[in-house]
C-alpha cells in the first residue's frame, strides 16, 4: 500500500482516484468544489482536505486531474499548492491534458525540493476512467516512473513511458490530432452509407475488422447513427486540446490541415449549443433532416 492524493475529481478523476483507493492504497482527495470531494469519500471512504497542500501531507504519489494549464497551476503551485505540502522523494503524477510546457515548468519546480514528476495524460474517456482501462501517456525519468507506475495500473490497462518530461502531453497531441480525423471520416462513411440506403449495420460488420476498423467505430458508430451524443468526450474538451495542439505546431513548425478543419466544424457545433455533446456529434453536421 502507498499513501495516495488525488487532486481534481472531474468525470475522470473521481472514478480514477476510486480506483486507486480500491486498490488498497490509503487515499486523500482534494476538489475545488467541496462537495464533490464529500461525495468522493462518501463513495469510496478515505478522506479529504480543503487545500491541495494538506491532502498531500504524508503522501508517497500525488496525482492531479484538473481542466487546463491554469487550473495546474492553481492547485500545484501557492502556499497552499501541492508542491508546498510534498515531502522530498515523493512523485507528482500530472493526469491532466495541458501544455508540454506547464509539464517542463512544474517537473523543475519539483526538482528544487528533491520532488518526482511525471506527465501522464490518459485516453479513454469516462467510460475508460470508470471501467479502469485507460490509457496513459507518460514523459518523466525512468527511476521516477517505475515508483508510480504499479499506481497507475489500478486504473489503466496501457501504460507507457514516451520519453523525458513533456513527451506525454506531446503524444496526447498526437492522440487527438488522430481522434478528430478518425471521428469525421467515420461521421463521413457513415453519412455516405445511410444515404446510399444501405443496411448500415451489415457495412460496419463488412468492414470493422479490416483496414478501416477503429476505437471510433467500435464504440460510437452505433451512437452516432442513433444521434445519441449525451457522453463520453466533450466537444468543449476537445477544443481546448486542440488550442494546445495547434500552439506547439506552430511552435514546431507542423502544419495539420485537417485538424484545423475538423476543429471548425467544432466550433460550428459550439455555436449551435451542442459544445456537452460527445465529440463524435461531428455527423450531425452532415445531416439534413
Amino acid at each position: 500500500m502507498t499513501a495516495c492524493a488525488f487532486i481534481g475529481l472531474g468525470v475522470m478523476g473521481f472514478p480514477m482516484a476510486g480506483h486507486l483507493r480500491a486498490a488498497g492504497n490509503p487515499t486523500t482527495v482534494y476538489n475545488r468544489t467541496a462537495s464533490k470531494a464529500d461525495a468522493w469519500v462518501d463513495v469510496h471512504g478515505g478522506s479529504s482536505a480543503p487545500t491541495p497542500r494538506e491532502a498531500v501531507a504524508g503522501a508517497e504519489a500525488v496525482m492531479v486531474c484538473v481542466g487546463n494549464d491554469d487550473d495546474l497551476r492553481s492547485v500545484v503551485f501557492g502556499d497552499d499548492g501541492a508542491l508546498a505540502g510534498m515531502a522530498e522523494g515523493s512523485t507528482l503524477v500530472d493526469h491532466t491534458t495541458a501544455s508540454a510546457e506547464v509539464a517542463r515548468e512544474i517537473a523543475a519546480a519539483a526538482a528544487d525540493i528533491d520532488v518526482g514528476f511525471v506527465d501522464a495524460p490518459v485516453s479513454g474517456g469516462q467510460a475508460g476512467a470508470e471501467n479502469g482501462q485507460l490509457s496513459i501517456m507518460c514523459g518523466g525519468e525512468p527511476d521516477v516512473f517505475t515508483t508510480v507506475e504499479p499506481l497507475m495500473q489500478a486504473y489503466a490497462r496501457a501504460i507507457v513511458l514516451v520519453g523525458d518530461v513533456g513527451s506525454g502531453q506531446l503524444t496526447k497531441m498526437v492522440n487527438q490530432i488522430c481522434i478528430g480525423g478518425l471521428i469525421q471520416g467515420l461521421a463521413e462513411a457513415l453519412d455516405f452509407s445511410r444515404r446510399a440506403g444501405l443496411d448500415t449495420d451489415r457495412v460496419l460488420s463488412a468492414i470493422s475488422q479490416g483496414a478501416s476498423g477503429s476505437w471510433q467505430m467500435e464504440n460510437r458508430a452505433r451512437t452516432m447513427l442513433d444521434r445519441h451524443f449525451d457522453h463520453g468526450f466533450a466537444v468543449d474538451w476537445m477544443r481546448k486540446d486542440f488550442g494546445i495542439v495547434f500552439d506547439e505546431a506552430e511552435r514546431i513548425g507542423a502544419t495539420l490541415p485537417v485538424t484545423a478543419m475538423v476543429d471548425q466544424f467544432y466550433a460550428r457545433l459550439q455555436r449551435e449549443g451542442h459544445g456537452r455533446w460527445d465529440t463524435s456529434s461531428l455527423m450531425e453536421l452532415l445531416r439534413d433532416d
